[in-house]
């Protein structure tokens, strides 16, 4: 065997063990007993030291000095083991073990401690987190910003200072359009109860009619919708409300996306390093372009009102235009996964400058709570109500996810360019999407972008697809066409 054979049988393993180490965490959202978080703990970090020093091995490096790559595909191989090696050695093997048994017990904790909308009981095991990740950082960063040494485990190829240019164009003009919208009369949301055994078994059907392919894939229950895995085995889970069903929907049309990309991947690359999203922007491109530019279209909605009329019967909504104008109702709210399309983003810059400061070193967790609730009041103009609709609503940093907030605002960059050179590629969409057929988008999408997983940089995946840079313009413009005609402005 040549040293870049040999380099890729030991890297199918390592792939293999890590794909393990994921199903381990989907069972802890939703199926593992409660009382076994600790143990769990300990198999966690038991696989990350495992994982960690297959990643740092001696013998990488000598292949990766030796081997010859046979072609581009073969190119980016060696790129991508390459990136994760040159990280792993940096990174101490105590400390990674270390990391991967505090957050998968600080998950527990934080869990609790929503459930009891105590901060004080998350703060501790909180401050053990950020000063393991800080220690991390410290060993990736070298001379630079401790936050971007985070930010590269998600979206490489781009700075926080990149991201916070990106975003400070963008507040202005969804502030000045969300006082417009919030100005005009509030269309009619949903009322009533919608059981949720049936919210379920439509929530299946959306997932297969955005392609979601049950043969290999799952859909479960779980506080936080996630999606994990790739290749033959990608599970999602979404939640239901009573009260809400359009959160249990687009919250699975969401996962969907981001499961599709990964089911979407090419065979060829299986277990292997480009056999997966090739960065978290990338990935929310393809959850956003799926839950909103498909499916709160006004083309998409009106085939999803029939469908919960024949789901619930009568459920108080005249028409397909007024459900259109209650799914992308602009409406206040505290949490991020249940905020509508304009102000999301919003959301998300909150905790980008929140955790950037706490990497830095600006704010203590001691003091995040105050720092949250008053960055809150002064970005949506009202007060948190308790913890759990404000620092504890999000389970990612209690599973030391820094670094990875912003990525769901680039995501929506991303998506914009996308749905753009979409709507140019499939001129005939929305008469697909009124019969709840997403197969042209869809399958455009696997073509253009899904299908080469890693293979090439965050960037350039989007450039190739889009045919253009990235670039926040094309979803300003889309959403304030979007809105400007829903609210009539």
């Amino acid at each position: 065997m040549t040293a870049f054979e040999r380099l890729m049988a030991y890297e199918r393993d390592t792939q293999a063990l890590s794909q393990i180490s994921g199903r381990l965490g989907w069972d802890q959202e939703t199926m593992m007993p409660r009382g076994a978080a600790s143990q769990r703990g300990i198999e966690m970090a038991a696989l990350e030291a495992v994982l960690h020093a297959r990643r740092s091995a001696p013998e990488v490096g000598e292949w990766l000095e030796t081997a010859q790559a046979p072609d581009e595909v073969g190119a980016a191989h060696l790129r991508e083991i390459r990136r994760s090696y040159e990280r792993a050695v940096k990174v101490p093997g105590d400390l990674a073990k270390k990391l991967a048994q505090v957050t998968s017990e600080a998950q527990g904790k934080w869990a609790q401690a929503r459930a009891d909308e105590d901060v004080a009981a998350f703060v501790p095991v909180l401050e053990e987190v950020v000063a393991l990740k800080r220690q991390e950082a410290e060993a990736l960063a070298a001379d630079g910003e401790l936050y971007d040494a985070l930010v590269a485990d998600y979206e490489h190829g781009t700075t926080s200072a990149e991201i916070a240019a990106i975003f400070d164009a963008m507040r202005p003009a969804l502030v000045d359009l969300r006082a417009r919208v919030l100005d005009r009369p509030a269309p009619r949301g949903l009322e009533g109860k919608f059981d949720e055994a049936v919210q379920m078994k439509l929530a299946r059907k959306l997932a297969r009619a955005f392609g979601y392919d049950m043969d290999h894939g799952r859909v479960d229950k779980a506080v936080h919708p996630f999606s994990s895995g790739s290749g033959l085995d990608v599970r999602i889970t979404t939640r239901t409300s009573e009260s809400d069903p359009f959160n249990c929907f687009y919250s699975t049309i969401h996962e969907v996306g981001h499961a599709a990309y990964e089911q979407n991947i090419s065979r060829d690359y299986l277990l292997t390093p480009l056999g997966r999203g090739v960065s978290m922007g990338v990935h929310e491109s393809q959850s956003r372009i799926y839950e909103n530019q498909l499916g709160r279209s006004r083309a998409f909605t009106g085939w999803l009102f029939d469908q919960m009329k024949d789901s619930f019967g009568d459920f108080g909504i005249a028409d397909a235009d007024a459900f259109y104008a209650a799914v992308n109702k602009v409406h206040n709210g505290y949490i991020r996964t249940e905020a509508d399309e304009l102000q999301y983003n919003l959301h998300v810059m909150l905790r980008f400058d929140l955790e950037r400061a706490l990497m830095q070193g600006d704010l203590e967790v001691k003091d995040l709570e105050a720092a949250w609730n008053d960055r809150f009041e002064a970005d949506f103009g009202y007060a948190v109500d308790k913890p759990s609709n404000g620092c504890l609503q999000d389970v990612h940093w209690s599973v030391g996810l820094f670094g990875y907030f912003p990525t769901y605002s680039l995501g929506n960059v991303y998506a914009g360019c996308l749905h753009e050179a979409l709507r140019q590629e499939v001129p005939d969409l929305d008469a697909q999407l009124a019969k709840g057929d997403t197969s042209a988008a869809t399958g455009w999408l696997g073509q253009a972008l899904q299908q080469h997983g890693g293979l090439r940089s965050p960037k350039d995946t989007i450039a190739e697809a889009a045919g253009m840079v990235p670039d926040h313009a094309p979803l300003l413009n889309y959403l304030e066409a979007k809105f400007s005609a829903i609210y009539d402005l």
